[in-house]
């Protein structure tokens, strides 16, 4: 897993402060054109995290001229059960392609390993407990518009990221267009992933079951607002 390299602009923390201070909201700042693969189909993406804190000031962080947060917002989730929140995002190195991203007041905690080469993207489908196990997972589509795989990481302890289940035939994402569409919803019987199938013609409901993803289903895609309980 790559290092964090990063750069805190603003909001340098009080002495002592070397614990994350609680984190309120979070947006991306610093629009450049610098790495144009216009997923969301237009050239622009983020160099920089702002986050506000509950004390009323705010952690800027900005990345190295390699890396973009190629993503739309970041999401909010306790993510180790500590009550208090993390940031998730789609970070992008410009050579190795996307990765999931965990952040923090102080900076990065964790990412999944870049894809390995350059315009090649992930989008985030989820983040929930999606086994019961007590422990927070991370569903993602691993290249939506080529390898349409839906993955999931578990956040463990340490923070370390650990894929525990994938399953081809699965997106949530059409090129060129400035959403990200599905998601996480709990229809009555636990969490499920939302996603369309891999020709945009039905939509999929998948949930863990002992380790592995199980899809039912659910109906004809008939555009966004279909990718999700019936």
């Amino acid at each position: 897993m790559r290092p964090a390299v990063i750069a805190l602009l603003a909001a340098l923390l009080e002495p002592g402060a070397g614990l994350a201070d609680e984190i309120v909201g979070a947006s991306y700042f610093g629009p450049t054109e610098r790495y144009p693969h216009g997923v969301f189909g237009d050239p622009v993406e983020w160099g920089g995290l702002a986050m506000p804190l509950a004390d009323g000031r705010t952690a800027r962080l900005t990345l190295p001229a390699d890396h973009v947060f190629e993503d739309l917002a970041p999401r909010l989730a306790d993510l180790d059960g500590d009550g208090t929140l993390e940031v998730v995002v789609i970070e992008t190195d410009m050579t190795a392609g996307a990765s999931v991203a965990i952040y923090d007041s102080t900076g990065k905690l964790a990412e999944t390993d870049h894809i390995g080469t350059r315009n090649r993207w992930l989008a985030i489908a989820g983040i929930s407990d999606l086994d019961g196990d007590g422990r927070i997972e991370i569903a993602y589509v691993d290249r939506p518009h080529l390898a349409r795989v839906l993955r999931v990481i578990e956040v463990g302890p340490g923070w370390r990221l650990l894929e525990e289940a994938a399953a081809p035939g699965h997106t949530n994402h059409r090129f060129g267009v400035a959403s990200i569409e599905g998601g996480v919803f709990d229809c009555g019987a636990g969490p499920e992933i939302f996603t369309a199938g891999a020709a945009w013609s039905r939509v999929l409901a998948t949930r863990m079951e002992d380790g592995a993803l199980i899809s039912r289903d659910v109906g004809p895609y008939t555009g966004p607002d279909s990718l999700t309980c019936p």
